[in-house]
């Protein structure tokens, strides 16, 4: 096994096993995707049609959870210096660390979004593009975090402002996520799945780059 799966097969045990993040994750998103609909009430049309949209938010809050713990334990205990001493560059670690979310988080999330779906009552054509949006844009979400996850490092109490960085750079993925699936359900053309890839991809090949460098000054200091 390479170095690069090595690390991220090292990362997705961390998260699985008991008390990990990715547990956290799943649980947040069931228990906020069934809690709205007690909330907004019994309109079968209303609920359809925010659905995608609620179902986005969750994921996201959701995948926010764990991002804390992307760098911070390793970093406490000393093996992040060791990594960064490894053959690795920090660019790969980087890369292996949120590829690791992303499997351990986003991909689990995407897998349950229809379960959670059937709470809305959400038309049989938004199916498809909600498990398409989720899975083409969550990756974004977890390079982005990763990027925030870097820069917060060293900061005490670091997971509180971590949240407040990232959300608004995950905002259009929202945007378009929910609006490609909206769009589904009323018949419409539209663009947004194709935005939310562009963007997931730009999101994905830059991260490591910028991560690697938050990592850098943080390991320096």
């Amino acid at each position: 096994m390479t170095p690069f799966l090595a690390l991220v097969a090292r990362d997705m045990r961390l998260a699985t096993r008991a008390g990990g993040s990715a547990m956290l994750a799943l649980a947040f998103f069931a228990a906020m995707a069934a809690i709205v609909p007690l909330g907004v009430g019994a309109d079968l049309r209303l609920l359809a049609r925010i659905a995608g949209g609620v179902l986005w938010v969750a994921a996201v809050l959701a995948a926010l959870l764990s991002l804390d713990r992307l760098f911070q334990l390793d970093f406490d205990d000393g093996s992040l210096d060791a990594i960064a001493l490894g053959p690795l560059s920090l660019e790969s670690v980087s890369a292996a660390k949120i590829l690791a979310h992303w499997l351990t988080t986003g991909l689990p999330l995407t897998l349950l979004s229809p379960v959670l779906a059937l709470l809305f009552d959400l038309p049989a054509q938004g199916y498809v593009p909600l498990v398409v949006s989720l899975a083409v844009g969550t990756p974004s979400v977890s390079a982005i975090g990763a990027i925030g996850a870097g820069l917060t490092l060293a900061v005490r109490r670091g997971g509180l402002i971590l949240p407040l960085l990232v959300m608004p750079l995950i905002v259009p993925a929202v945007i378009f996520g929910s609006g490609a699936v909206l769009a589904a359900i009323d018949g419409l053309p539209s663009a947004a799945m194709g935005l939310l890839a562009a963007f997931s991809l730009g999101a994905v090949l830059l991260s490591p780059f910028a991560t690697a460098a938050a990592l850098r000054l943080n390991l320096a200091a």
